[in-house]
């Protein structure tokens, strides 16, 4: 799969981004005005996306500026350590509501949820958000905690400093040579940080 590659050469590519590599704008040749669902290729994206989000190298999570982010394999490790870290910056927004979640998540391993809790986890990289097909013929939103999917993939967590240093560098890296401004969740001024 093309994709596939495309996403080993970069580490990441976002869903859609105005200037970072992003699948809908490599499946169209070009930057993407307006929303991909009413581009004429919408259904070729589509392909795409479920595809590359299928692949057993890929991990889809809200990494990059809050948005849906493909990330290989190789990456990983560094993800996970980030994401079950725990820290200020992943907690101090939660509310009550996100926090019941959380621990039902974390208890349960895997459970189906929607809705601004859910969102508010999944953008502080505390559970892992997936859209699946259900029996009913509907689409749901299935959290699992960090926990579970590591035991599920092999994953092994890397050290939490040289883990965010090194999305760090790949996003800065990615930033200058794409003259965009993507931002990791923990790089985003929380209020009582430095």
């Amino acid at each position: 799969m093309k994709m596939a590659a495309e996403l080993e050469q970069q580490g990441i590519l976002l869903k859609t981004d105005p200037k970072l590599p992003n699948v809908c704008a490599l499946v169209i040749g070009g930057p993407i005005r307006g929303s991909w669902w009413a581009h004429a290729k919408s259904h070729e994206i589509f392909g795409v996306l479920t595809e590359l989000a299928a692949h057993p190298d890929v991990l889809v999570a809200k990494l990059v500026s809050g948005k849906d982010t493909f990330i290989h394999r190789s990456l990983w490790p560094a993800v996970l350590a980030v994401a079950t870290a725990r820290e200020r910056w992943q907690m101090h927004s939660l509310d009550r509501e996100a926090r019941v979640l959380l621990a039902q998540t974390d208890n349960a391993g895997m459970i189906e949820s929607s809705g601004k809790a859910a969102l508010a986890l999944e953008r502080a990289l505390l559970v892992h958000g997936e859209q699946v097909h259900t029996d009913r013929g509907s689409h749901a939103k299935v959290l699992t905690s960090w926990k579970q999917w590591a035991d599920q993939t092999g994953t092994k967590s890397g050290e939490l400093a040289e883990s965010k240093a090194s999305l760090e560098k790949l996003i800065d890296h990615l930033n200058a040579r794409y003259r965009a401004n993507g931002r990791l969740p923990w790089r985003v001024r929380t209020p009582g940080s430095k």
